[in-house]
């Protein structure tokens, strides 16, 4: 790191690059094929709708974060093209055309995603509540100001991406510390394994592990989130130390970050929220040269490399998050300390932080459907993610995000079923196509059901004697109907 340009943090911007539009471009991918049937113009919450009653007075726009559909009519064609437009950009950006080009190239093409998808969430409604919507904006933001590939990344933006790092590790650990007694005990991930809203194929595996291995991952997660963090910033002390040291505490500071996420990539299904991580840890990682031959003279600037109005621009973005930045600090360490908050219409410096305290047991809804008129026959719809068939191996879907899944699992945690819910009965019993897409299995292969109701069943992982005996993954209890059966009539 060298004053105004961090010269050794050329491959550090190739990954936050490249790795940050990836992401873009899987969240453009699933709303492409999730949106319109969840949220269009016959979606279960419709988008129009909201839209329509947001207009109606010109201060409730201030509702809703920035959205191009604020100034164009929604319409699901032109929410294809939006989706398709981020998918082509970011697919440029993976590939890494725009970095050729001078710096205001792929800023124009990271601040075009982050506009763009920031127009999708704005609208999404509870389908896209989740903390990783805004972490991608965020990152997505930032990357806009890393620069090109003929000079190197500014040092202000490195240093920023650690502070995003930080609020999201750090946060995340006080959330735990401040939630569930679970967590302060070191049982919390005696129960997580098996109960988080979308296991994938090892999370059965991790569930099965000793008691005392559990318990060592409570404190790893402790020290990942609590302490490490405090050693991201530590290459800045290269700028009055002199040696690699300073450079190498935050390399090893970023791999255990990096490390404990991709432990939670295979042990679940959480979105781009690890991946996303994962990409920002790489930030801390600096490898002198590689990724720019820029060295400083004492005859030249201050920031070698880098034009002048690029310099200015990037400073004048470290200030504003200076000024951004200060309620999600309070926030850190205030007494009611706010989980996946944003404290401007811009998702610009937020609060981040999950799973506070670990559900005991796994409650599923169960939806059934039955074509006889007396309703004695019952077939279960499968999703692709959540647990449904307890023969079946959960499927690793991260980080391709299944949002219908998703708030499945919340349903049994609310007080009542929400309306979305209702809706979703509503399209089963006429048979929508769209809708049965974004299920794994339709059991009338297209009929119409007479009835649908929707059943609650605890489920567990099997144990190693259970699995040997029946074959089976989960070992499930009915419990209660919670819903119906109800009919289009």
């Amino acid at each position: 790191m060298d004053g105004f340009a961090a010269v050794d943090f050329g491959f550090a911007r190739e990954v936050l690059q490249r790795g940050i539009a990836a992401l873009y471009l899987v969240a453009f991918v699933s709303t492409l094929n999730q949106f319109r049937p969840l949220l269009g113009e016959r979606g279960l919450l419709p988008a129009p709708a909201l839209l329509d009653w947001i207009g109606e007075k010109k201060e409730r726009r201030r509702m809703l974060h920035p959205s191009l559909f604020l100034r164009v009519r929604y319409t699901d064609r032109r929410l294809v093209a939006l989706c398709a437009a981020g998918i082509a950009v970011a697919a440029l950006l993976v590939i890494g055309i725009p970095q050729l080009a001078p710096p205001w190239v792929p800023m124009l093409c990271f601040l075009a995603l982050w506009l763009g998808y920031m127009s999708i969430v704005s609208i999404g409604q509870t389908f896209y509540s989740f903390g990783w919507e805004m972490l991608l904006l965020e990152a997505g933001f930032l990357a806009a100001f890393l620069g090109s590939n003929d000079q190197p990344p500014p040092t202000v933006v490195i240093v920023l991406f650690w502070w995003l790092l930080f609020r999201l590790e750090f946060g995340a650990g006080m959330i735990k510390i401040r939630g569930g007694r679970e967590w302060r005990d070191l049982t919390a991930l005696t129960y997580h394994h098996e109960t988080q809203p979308m296991p994938g194929p090892l999370s059965r595996q991790a569930h099965l592990l000793p008691r005392w291995f559990h318990k060592a991952e409570v404190v790893g997660n402790h020290f990942a989130q609590l302490v490490v963090p405090f050693f991201l910033f530590a290459p800045l002390l290269s700028l009055w130390v002199p040696g690699p040291v300073p450079q190498m505490i935050g390399a090893v500071a970023a791999a255990i970050v990096i490390a404990t996420q991709a432990w939670l990539v295979a042990t679940g299904n959480f979105a781009w929220l690890n991946w996303a991580t994962i990409v920002i840890g790489f930030s801390a990682i600096g490898l002198p040269g590689i990724g720019s031959d820029v060295q400083r003279s004492d005859a030249g600037p201050p920031w070698p490399g880098i034009p002048l109005y690029w310099f200015v621009l990037t400073a004048a973005v470290g200030l504003l998050y200076v000024v951004l930045s200060w309620p999600a600090l309070r926030n850190l360490f205030a007494r009611r300390q706010l989980m996946n908050a944003s404290f401007n219409r811009w998702q610009l410096g937020n609060a981040y932080g999950a799973f506070g305290t670990v559900t005991k047991e796994r409650i599923e809804i169960v939806v059934e459907g039955s074509l006889e008129d007396d309703g004695l026959l019952w077939r279960e719809y499968e999703f692709k993610g959540k647990p449904g068939d307890i023969t079946r191996i959960p499927r690793q879907f991260a980080p391709y995000h299944l949002r219908l899944d998703w708030l499945m699992w919340f349903l049994p945690l609310g007080r009542s079923l929400d309306d979305w819910f209702t809706v979703f009965l509503i399209r089963l019993l006429e048979a929508d196509a769209p809708t049965l897409a974004l299920l794994r299995l339709d059991p009338f292969d297209g009929e119409r059901p007479r009835w649908v109701r929707a059943v609650t069943y605890r489920y567990r992982f099997a144990t190693r004697a259970e699995r040997r005996a029946h074959g089976v993954r989960w070992m499930r209890t009915r419990q209660r109907v919670v819903l119906g059966p109800v009919g289009l009539r």
